[in-house]
């Protein structure tokens, strides 16, 4: 095996450790254990930051075709970005009754969908409609307790901009905006473990750091279709 045959192939290790990761995650929650739980999504969530580029700057599709990384990706980012949170959303008793099996289906049921469909991606390397990145938000409502009525009106305006026009960076991806971006996204992965390890009681500063930083994910990509429309 050629080396760079063997680099191209250590990529799809990589990307494979987020499963190592997503199992780990799991037993965490089947635990109660929340806070080691969302410590190892962070860790996945950061092996999903670098193994797209290093798949680009290795050429995979052509020094290891015979592993489908962009399938191998999707999987993992179904079991880390929404399957484990919203089993996290539901067993922690964050939301009551009815409402927590509501916010479970909804998650699971619109995002198996968005995940299968042909829209997702921009021609700037966006995402189109929101990318389930439910990980994030769910994360950040254990670090901050807002009220119920706030999570379900949440809950229920991410899974519609699943299906909508809207525009969401890919922090790496997405070059618009990327020297920006990119720090965002590594200051949200540093205050997400610092909650995670803090069990979820960070202190203000962390709390304040985590909604800004989701807070600009979220949002740049449709800041970015509204300029543009201004400007014609």
């Amino acid at each position: 095996m050629s080396s760079t045959v063997l680099r191209a192939f250590s990529v799809h290790v990589l990307t494979a450790t987020g499963a190592v990761f997503a199992m780990l995650a799991l037993l965490a929650a089947v635990d109660e254990r929340w806070g080691n739980m969302f410590l190892w999504l962070v860790v996945a969530f950061a092996v999903d930051g670098v193994d797209g580029p290093l798949a680009r700057k290795y050429d995979v599709r052509t020094h290891a075709p015979h592993i489908d990384g962009a399938l191998l990706d999707l999987i993992i980012d179904y079991l880390t970005y929404v399957f484990i949170p919203a089993y996290a959303l539901f067993q922690s008793g964050i939301l009551p009754g009815i409402w927590a099996w509501s916010a479970l289906f909804l998650i699971t049921l619109t995002s198996g969908l968005y995940f299968a469909g042909n829209w997702m991606k921009t021609n700037d390397n966006s995402f189109q409609g929101f990318p389930g990145c439910w990980n994030m938000m769910i994360l950040v409502l254990f670090a901050t307790e807002p009220p119920t009525w706030l999570i379900l009106v949440l809950i229920v305006v991410l899974a519609a901009a699943m299906f909508m026009p809207l525009k969401f960076i890919h922090p790496t991806r997405t070059k618009r905006w990327r020297r920006m971006s990119l720090p965002v996204a590594v200051l949200w992965t540093v205050f997400g473990a610092w909650a995670s390890l803090a069990h979820f009681d960070p202190g203000p500063l962390v709390q304040v750091g985590l909604f800004a930083t989701s807070i600009y994910l979220l949002g740049a990509g449709i800041a970015q279709q509204a300029l543009d429309l201004i400007r014609g």
